[in-house]
């Protein structure tokens, strides 16, 4: 799908961590209106401190983020969806004594009505949790769990879904099923931006992405141009 030419997220200069010690230096990035971005780097780059700095789950140190061009820093999550917001996180991602339809309406919990409409919209893209949606999300698998994280992260209808690792841990099928779903989820509208290990698989699925080393930007550039770079391909890539 064509991507807008509006900057719906926007990170400035973002300095965060964890106590004392710095894991971002400064990382900048950005993502349209119906764009999907990949993040990727080696382990300790800071790809997932940045998701987590961006939804308010750490302080954020200096730097800006910027949603619709309004400025967002160090809000709590709770009013962050209220903007568009939402973040699937790579674990702890569901709640597993209830049922799939509980999570569901959990992921709903600042919406005042249409609950069960969007319910029945989201579940459309998941059609193994539809005929399931009353069982205990314990007795799912690890792919279907993310599944239902996914799912859940759409029930606010966001214009920007923050996603880490979402493959992590799955076989191969199942990897390839997530990443067709998150597809489908961006065709719909929503811009993604995706925090991946899995360079090769995010930057063919991605329209543009950020390359981090050491929690700083060390490469960006359109998808199709970092899969084809050298030093990537011998970095991130085993080219």
């Amino acid at each position: 799908m064509p991507v807008g030419d509006s900057t719906v997220l926007e990170t400035r200069e973002l300095v965060a961590g964890y106590g004392e010690v710095d894991i971002l230096h400064g990382v900048s990035v950005s993502a349209c209106n119906g764009e999907m971005v990949a993040v990727i780097g080696p382990n300790g780059a800071g790809k997932s401190t940045l998701l987590k700095a961006i939804f308010g789950l750490l302080p954020v140190r200096a730097g800006t983020v910027l949603l619709n061009g309004v400025d967002v820093t160090g809000k709590p999550p709770d009013q962050l969806v209220q903007h568009g917001l939402s973040y699937v996180p790579q674990v702890e991602n569901v709640f597993p004594t209830l049922t799939i339809q509980e999570n569901l309406e959990m992921g709903a919990f600042t919406r005042r009505n249409g609950v069960p409409e969007r319910m029945e919209e989201v579940l459309r893209l998941f059609p193994d949790l539809a005929v399931r949606k009353g069982e205990k999300t314990g007795k799912l698998s690890g792919g279907q769990r993310q599944m239902l994280a996914l799912a859940r992260g759409l029930m606010l209808d966001p214009q920007v879904l923050l996603l880490d690792e979402p493959s992590a841990g799955l076989s191969p099928k199942m990897v390839g099923a997530i990443f067709e779903r998150i597809k489908l989820i961006n065709n719909a509208g929503t811009a993604v931006l995706l925090v991946e290990q899995n360079a090769r698989e995010a930057l063919s699925l991605c329209w543009r992405g950020y390359v981090l080393a050491m929690g700083r930007n060390r490469l960006e550039g359109e998808a199709s141009s970092l899969l084809n770079n050298e030093e990537v391909g011998r970095l991130y890539l085993g080219a």
